[in-house]
């Protein structure tokens, strides 16, 4: 096997972000750029030298070509042997979950989650380490530093490999499993869930449901557990197989992408039960009949209910959240006795707390939800998680969430997200921002007193590494709260995420609608961070 040694020049727009590098296409099939990131993974993660690699993606444009660039690197670093998902698919747990179980020294995840595909659309790739999560900020910093030294790569002249039938291949000496994606995945979620009690339940005839897997990966994922294991009626899972560009649209669940599920849900003669995941198939929506769970309050509902599931009969030993998530989870962390850790936005974070064994659920607003079977948030894992509950319960989903308020009271709690704004008025907004947070402790705004405002920092408790600057935080004596972000997962300008939360005890108080209730808070955030004059935005692109 020829290896060749390819010259080259560092790329400066190499950073990883919190879910690795996301470009367009176009960016990624620039000449030497994929070949160069790849390159200094390897230069960094000196032990995969020797050691086995898993490979795959969500199957978007780009993803089979970047395969066989990985594989023919691999052999060229002196990789033994790549364990990539046939046709080049792995969801992003399920490729958390054979790292894992291979015990490799990493993975190697082509996915840009929830962005769109396509040759117009985005690319993505990233590095999971051995416990099968994200890279945290030490190896993402060392890839980063890699690649602006970048001189050189090394490819083998190998010819192309058959990655669409399951079985064993040699490159060199390096070999190639292709592997079944779905298997390991369904049996690791049969071992989690009460698979009988699910099984009779979408089985009894007077129960409905819908699966959207959006021309994304868990299309086949979804087509074997939900209706070849658990028998759901054919054509429960919508939109079931997966494209290069998911069908034109955005594989996004929420209720703007997921229209067609949205309306069927919310129309007459809706389904008990309706769900989504997204292009790599770690994110999920719930829904009821006419009713949207927020994904702050998923995650406090399964918290509060995990006794239920067998895999969790045992209680939980700590949850943990994303900052900007609501603090629904907090109030059943409190009542249940046990810790709630509150981190920066990025998986990764929670990677530690799971592996030193202080928490067993946790989850984001960003429609992320997970627990310690992986090191990924997991979407058919929530929405199986749901279905237990609603087996085990006997209840619809409206009356468990509901029965949830009365007994926490109710978090409202929503997102409102400025797109593509300028990355240099999006900086100097939150800049000015900044500098106003010490003037604001104490100041009246209405009957809104502000308590404390600070730039959020974490300083992990297992490895004591602290990570700054992670939002920006007002909060009310009265538990109130907004936060502004900038977010890292677009590909265009910058992404402006204002996030709003109160908590409601009254107990005739619980329906009202969401944005009415954070009127009052959605006002003051554009009044301190001047939004319309700053980011040049007079309303939200998204609101969630």
């Amino acid at each position: 096997m020829e290896i060749s040694v390819v010259s080259t020049r560092p790329f400066t727009d190499q950073k990883p972000g919190t879910s690795g590098v996301r470009k367009q296409v176009s960016r990624f099939r620039k000449t030497h750029y994929l070949e160069n990131f790849v390159q200094s993974i390897f230069d960094s993660q000196k032990a995969l030298a020797g050691a086995e690699l898993i490979l795959g993606g969500d199957g978007r444009f780009f993803n089979r070509e970047a395969v066989q660039i990985i594989l023919r690197m691999a052999a060229a670093n002196g990789t033994r042997k790549v364990t990539v998902g046939r046709g080049g698919i792995l969801s992003t747990p399920a490729a958390s979950h054979l790292i894992r179980t291979r015990h490799a020294a990493g993975g190697i995840v082509l996915s840009a989650s929830h962005n769109p595909g396509g040759p117009t659309g985005d690319f993505g790739i990233k590095f999971n380490v051995a416990n099968g999560g994200p890279a945290p900020e030490s190896v993402t910093a060392a890839i980063h530093a890699a690649s602006l030294k970048m001189t050189h790569y090394r490819i083998a002249g190998a010819p192309h490999i058959d990655i669409d039938h399951v079985g064993h291949q040699t490159l060199g000496e390096m070999e190639v499993e292709v592997v079944d994606p779905v298997t390991d995945y369904a049996d690791l979620m049969e071992s989690l869930f009460d698979f009988p009690a699910m099984r009779a339940l979408v089985r009894s005839g007077g129960f409905g449901m819908r699966f959207d897997a959006m021309h994304a990966v868990t299309g086949p994922y979804a087509i074997e557990i939900l209706e070849e294991r658990l028998g759901a009626a054919p054509g429960t899972v919508m939109r079931k197989e997966p494209l290069a560009d998911f069908g034109g649209r955005h594989p996004d669940p929420n209720l703007s992408h997921a229209r067609e599920l949205g309306e069927l849900m919310f129309g007459r003669d809706a389904p008990d039960f309706g769900a989504a995941s997204d292009g790599d198939g770690d994110r999920n929506m719930i829904l009821g009949r006419g009713f949207f769970v927020s994904p702050s309050d998923s995650l406090a509902v399964m918290a509060a209910n995990a006794h239920l599931i067998p895999a969790y009969r045992d209680g939980l030993k700590g949850v943990a959240r994303s900052m900007p998530t609501s603090q629904a989870i907090d109030a059943v962390a409190e009542a249940m006795g046990i810790p709630c850790y509150e981190t920066p936005t990025g998986w990764k974070f929670f990677g530690n707390l799971l592996d030193d064994g202080r928490i067993t659920l946790c989850g984001e607003e960003s429609f992320g939800t997970s627990s310690d079977h992986v090191r990924e948030k997991d979407g058919l894992w929530a929405v199986l998680f749901w279905l237990n509950l609603i087996a085990a319960r006997g209840q619809p989903v409206t009356e468990i969430v509901r029965d949830h308020w009365q007994r926490f009271g109710r978090h409202y709690y929503t997102r409102h997200d400025y797109e593509e704004i300028d990355s240099g008025r999006a900086e100097t907004l939150m800049d000015r921002l900044r500098a106003a947070l010490p003037s604001l402790p104490g100041r009246q705004f209405g009957s809104l007193q502000v308590r404390a405002a600070d730039d959020f920092s974490y300083t992990d408790p297992v490895d004591g590494s602290i990570s700054s600057g992670q939002g920006l935080r007002i909060l009310f004596e009265d538990g109130a709260r907004i936060v502004f972000r900038l977010s890292g997962t677009g590909t265009q300008g910058a992404t402006l995420r204002v996030y709003l939360e109160r908590h409601e005890t009254r107990p005739d108080q619980l329906d009202e609608d969401t944005q009415a209730a954070l009127a009052p808070l959605i006002e003051l955030a554009e009044e301190v961070a001047d939004i319309r004059n700053q980011a040049g935005k007079e309303a939200p692109d998204v609101i969630t």
